[in-house]
C-alpha cells in the first residue's frame, strides 16, 4: 500500500494505490487498485490520464467476473448468483443469490463430483484392472451399487430446491373471474397503484395487465385478465379469454372472483370481493374500498408463497441447473441399472460431463488421478 500524489503534468489527487499480486485475487490476476478521492471531477481526471497510457483500456461488462471465471476462481453457479445479487430488489432476492455467490450450491457440486470420482475410479478398476493386487476384492460392485443409491437420493432431494425464476420474477398471482367481478380493482388495492383502468362497465379489462409488486418483502407478479363468460361475439374479447385462461394456466396462485363452483382450480383462493356492496356467503370476503380482508388475503399470499420460495439459509436453483441435475440424476440412475460393467463407466462417464456443464471445469483428468492414486495401480 503507497501514499502518493497521481500527477499528469498537473496534480490529480492524493490518494492510495494497492497491489494485489495473484493467484489470491478475485480474477486470479495480478491487480492494481487506485483508492481515489470520490468527485466527480478527481474521478475523469484520473481516468482521463489513464485512458492517455498505452496499452491500457476500460473493462469490458463483466470483464472481471469473466477473468474470475476463466480462471477457476469462481465457477458457473457464483457467476449465476452474482448476477442473481446484482438485479435483487428485496432481502429474499439477495439473501438467495448471496448464498449462491458464496458457493452453496458449488460445494454441493464438488461433494457429487467428489463420489463420482471415486466410483468412476472403481468401475474403471474392476474393468481394466482386476488382475492388480492392489484393486479391492469382489465386494466393489456391492460398494458401487451403495454409492450411486446414495447419488440418486441426493440429487433427487437437490431438485426441490425453490426456482430463481420465481424468487426473481415473482410469484405469478392471477385475478380471474366473470367480467364485472372488481377484479382490477382489487389488483389496484394490491399493489398500492392505479395499475388498472376501474370502471362499471363490463368488459373494460381486455386483454392481461402485468404488475410486479413487493409484499413484506416478497416479489409478486400481478395479472389482472379479462372477465370470463361462456359466450361472447367480439373476437377481442374472445382473444382476451383466451389470454386469461393461458394466464391462469400458468400461474402459481389464482384469486377467483367467480362462483365457488366454477373454481378453475382446486387450489384457487375463493375470493368474495366487493363484500362493502354484497354480503358474502362464502370465499374470503374482501373489500378493496374499505379494506375489509385485505389483511388475511396479503397473509394467505405470502403463506402461499413460502411454500415454492427459500427459507431464510437456502439457495434457489436456475431452470439451467435444475436441468443439470437432472441430466445427472439420469446417468447415474442408468449406471445403477445396468448390470455390464461396461456401460456402467460410460454412463458414469456422462455423468462427470453433466458435472462439466453444470460448473464449467473439466474432471477428466481429475478422475484419473484419483484413479491412480487411489488404487496404487502402476507402482
Amino acid at each position: 500500500m503507497l501514499l502518493t500524489d497521481f500527477r499528469d503534468g498537473t496534480p490529480l489527487d492524493r490518494a492510495l494505490i494497492l497491489w494485489l499480486p495473484g493467484p489470491a485475487t478475485a480474477t486470479g490476476e495480478d491487480l492494481a487498485e487506485l483508492h481515489c478521492h470520490g468527485g466527480r471531477a478527481v474521478i475523469a481526471a484520473v481516468e482521463d490520464a489513464l485512458g492517455a497510457v498505452q496499452g491500457l483500456r476500460r473493462a469490458e461488462p463483466g470483464e472481471f467476473t469473466r477473468r474470475a471465471f476463466e480462471n477457476g476462481r469462481i465457477d458457473l453457479n457464483e457467476v449465476e448468483g452474482l448476477s442473481d445479487l446484482l438485479a435483487a430488489e428485496t432481502q429474499q432476492q439477495r439473501r438467495a443469490a448471496l448464498l449462491m455467490t458464496e458457493g452453496h450450491f458449488s460445494r454441493r457440486i464438488e461433494g457429487w463430483q467428489g463420489a463420482l470420482l471415486n466410483l468412476s475410479a472403481m468401475a474403471e478398476a474392476a474393468l481394466d484392472f482386476s488382475d492388480e493386487d492392489d484393486v479391492p476384492d469382489d465386494g466393489i460392485e456391492m460398494r458401487i451399487a451403495v454409492g450411486l443409491a446414495g447419488l440418486v437420493d441426493e440429487l433427487r432431494d437437490a431438485l426441490h430446491a425453490p426456482s430463481a425464476e420465481r424468487l426473481r420474477d415473482g410469484i405469478r398471482v392471477v385475478l380471474a373471474g366473470p367480467p364485472n367481478a372488481g377484479k382490477s380493482t382489487l389488483l389496484n388495492a394490491l399493489v398500492g397503484r392505479e395499475a388498472a383502468i376501474v370502471s362499471d362497465i363490463a368488459g373494460t379489462t381486455r386483454d392481461r395487465i402485468e404488475v410486479p409488486a413487493a409484499l413484506a418483502g416478497t416479489a409478486f407478479l400481478f395479472t389482472d385478465t379479462a372477465g370470463l363468460r361462456d359466450h361472447t361475439t367480439d373476437a377481442i374479447e374472445s382473444i382476451g379469454m383466451d389470454r386469461a385462461r393461458s394466464a391462469i394456466d400458468a400461474a402459481d396462485i389464482i384469486l377467483w372472483l367467480g362462483e365457488a363452483d366454477q373454481l378453475p382450480r382446486a387450489d384457487a383462493i375463493l375470493v368474495a370481493a366487493q363484500s362493502d356492496r354484497r354480503k358474502a356467503t362464502v370465499g374470503l370476503p374482501i373489500s378493496a374500498v374499505t379494506g375489509e380482508g385485505m389483511e388475511q388475503l396479503v397473509a394467505l399470499l405470502l403463506e402461499r408463497a413460502s411454500r415454492v420460495l427459500p427459507c431464510t439459509g437456502d439457495y434457489a436453483l436456475h431452470e439451467r441447473q435444475r436441468a443439470g441435475i437432472q441430466l445427472l440424476r439420469d446417468h447415474i440412475q442408468a449406471a445403477r441399472g445396468s448390470a455390464d460393467l461396461l456401460i456402467m463407466a460410460e454412463e458414469l462417464r456422462q455423468a462427470r460431463d453433466a458435472i462439466d456443464r453444470l460448473t464449467g471445469r473439466a474432471s477428466t483428468e481429475d478422475m484419473l488421478d484419483r484413479l491412480f492414486s487411489g488404487f496404487c495401480i502402476g507402482k
